[in-house]
């Protein structure tokens, strides 16, 4: 069993993680390219958590700037387990208003711009990724959303949409259609590179606004995104606290595999495989390509 590590990926309006205790600065460099701000790595309780904030100090990178891999590949590099990770979205229900948190349970991709994999010519893998969450995982943030009287739901389809500009009403309008519970930025592809990298995910969708799909009223105000935002940061500092407080020592192994993707994912014959890509991949993949 492997000792578990929390990783917390901070979206909009997340910079800092309160309560973090005996925090170090972590600068990691990835093969991948520049992780968006150093890692900072403490304790809650007994608990080890590594935070990231996703469009780094001050909000510099817009969701299409984001080096996703290298995010990725940093977490898996410090021993990150089990990765929660903290998005503001919208919302295509009227029974999930601002405030409610989402733990999405499928996504849907909409990204054209943002590579999605760790692997490619030289060294192909692919992975299961029917079922994109971790159960168990995602069983432990609902938990500690109920403990601190958060506003949740478990389950729902969170479409990732390129930006950075906000849905059109028709867009709007079909997702919903589509039976979307959510819509945000950047998911895609950190959970489909968690995967790869054999990290369990969990997404909380942190409702901010109704997107464009409602026609009796305006579409998306960032004034009003910005107020809601800052309601939702301290509910979710008092939800990671609560998740570390009653996280446990060991990782979980994961019941859908998160843990173990790449068992069976590599379809490349060790003989064809390129020398300059497996170095890349030491971390994400080295525990199959060690074997």
């Amino acid at each position: 069993m492997a000792k578990a590590v929390l990783g917390v990926i901070g979206g909009s309006g997340i910079y800092d993680l309160p309560g973090l205790a005996e925090v170090e600065t972590l600068d990691v460099r990835s093969p991948w390219g520049e992780p968006s701000a150093p890692l900072k790595r403490g304790r809650i309780g007994a608990t080890t958590i590594v935070f990231l904030p996703r469009h780094g100090a001050g909000h510099r990178l817009s969701p299409s700037d984001i080096d996703y891999r290298a995010n990725i590949d940093a977490l898996k590099r410090v021993g990150v387990t089990d990765l929660v990770s903290l998005s503001a979205c919208g919302s295509y229900r009227e029974d999930l208003p601002p405030g409610t948190f989402v733990l999405a349970d499928q996504f849907i991709d909409r990204t054209f711009r943002r590579a999605s994999s760790f692997f490619g010519a030289g060294c192909v893998a692919h992975v299961a990724f029917s079922d994109p969450v971790a159960p168990n995982l995602v069983a432990r943030v609902a938990r500690a959303a109920a403990a601190e009287g958060v506003a949740h739901v478990v389950g729902g389809a969170y479409v990732c949409m390129e930006g950075p500009q906000f849905s059109t009403r028709a867009e709007s309008v079909a997702y919903k259609a589509m039976g979307a519970a959510i819509v945000g930025m950047t998911n895609m592809p950190e959970a489909k590179l968690a995967r790869e990298a054999e990290i369990a995910y969990a997404t909380v969708g942190m409702v901010t606004d109704y997107d464009a799909w409602r026609p009796h009223e305006a579409g998306v105000d960032v004034a009003d995104i910005l107020a809601v935002m800052r309601e939702n940061g301290e509910k979710a500092a008092r939800l990671i606290a609560r998740l570390a407080a009653d996280f446990p020592e060991e990782h979980e192994p994961c019941p859908v595999g998160s843990d173990r993707s790449l068992d069976f994912a590599l379809v490349t014959a060790p003989e064809h495989r390129d020398p300059a890509l497996l170095a890349k991949l030491d971390a994400v993949a080295g525990r199959v390509l060690g074997s």
